[in-house]
């Protein structure tokens, strides 16, 4: 690790720590006590108010109500920032547009030569949602839905909540418990508990109309919702062995609701159950597809007879 930037790391560990000693730094950051002492007199240099302690446990604090150095970026961190945009670009992420004035403030705070670097990597790197032909690192104009922001910032107090759905032509109402907020193939989707059948169910985002905390006095408490959950999940019927191509498909897509157990040490062999809702036609395509998708290193332990008899209905149409 390069001095500067071990300076740049040994003062964000002090700044979250309340008292600490050069003991401490020593094996923090492996280094000698000699390197500790003068990394910490740089730091002191460069405008830190740190106060030291003298005595049996003596050490350092840093001064309260003081005004810190500025914050440095080495170039990698910038590097690794800026390509955590390109990367997640035109994915409908929530609160894009302060990720857009973040972004045009980390480019205040860099050199030039830094701001080429960058220019270069993002004509260079090429991710999903990515127009090669726009080399302008702060074009993120890919809007989420304007539910979305909302529903987080009621979530960051509040799980319980009353969503209004859009189905078909109906708007319906449905109170739940939040288990899940996720983004699967370019969709914003919610996977909640209903209060009122208690079921599990998905809802994508794109069809909410409305959405507020559910009345206290009418809530279910978290304990008998796990309970239930728990119930449902005895249910599971989809059981299978996974060889290691498998567990590299698996990895590629899979149900928010399938759970991988790892049965070796090495991760090569797994155990997957999952629930499928038999009655739900489309849910049984999804899976017979995703099965096949899998591919051949899978052993079936368990599945519903509506599934295996869509997989028998595919194969007879590769295999007539």
């Amino acid at each position: 690790m390069k001095k500067v930037e071990r300076i740049n790391i040994i003062m964000r560990y002090i700044n979250n720590r309340a008292h600490f000693t050069i003991s401490e730094i020593m094996r923090e950051f492996n280094i000698s006590r000699s390197t500790a002492i003068r990394d910490i007199r740089e730091i002191e240099a460069m405008g830190m108010p740190l106060v030291a302690e003298v005595g049996r446990v003596g050490g350092y604090f840093v001064m309260n109500n003081s005004v810190l150095p500025a914050v440095r970026f080495t170039d990698n961190e910038i590097k690794a920032l800026f390509i955590a945009f390109m990367a997640t670009r035109n994915k409908q992420l929530p609160y894009l547009k302060s990720r857009q004035s973040l972004a045009e403030k980390l480019l205040g705070l860099i050199s030039q030569n830094q701001q080429d670097d960058l220019v270069l990597l993002n004509q260079i790197l090429l991710f999903e949602g990515t127009n090669p032909h726009n080399p302008d690192l702060l074009d993120l104009s890919d809007l989420p839905h304007p539910m979305l922001e909302k529903l987080i910032q009621i979530l960051l107090s509040d799980r319980y909540l009353l969503i209004s759905v859009k189905e078909e032509k109906d708007i319906m109402s449905y109170p739940i418990y939040l288990l899940h907020l996720y983004h699967e193939k370019g969709v914003w989707l919610i996977e909640g508990f209903v209060l009122q059948d208690e079921k599990r169910r998905i809802f994508p985002v794109d069809n909410l109309t409305d959405v507020k905390p559910y009345p206290a006095k009418k809530r279910v408490s978290r304990k008998k919702i796990v309970e239930k959950l728990s119930k449902q999940e005895e249910e599971m019927n989809l059981v299978l062995e996974l060889g290691p191509q498998a567990i590299a498909q698996f990895k590629k897509y899979h149900p928010l609701k399938a759970s991988l157990s790892y049965t070796n040490p090495y991760q090569t062999t797994a155990i997957l159950k999952t629930f499928i809702n038999v009655a739900n036609s489309k849910e049984v395509t999804e899976i017979t597809n995703w099965l096949l998708f899998l591919g051949e290193d899978i052993k079936v332990r368990e599945v519903p007879k509506e599934v295996l008899e869509g997989l028998q209905e595919r194969l007879r149409l590769f295999c007539p």
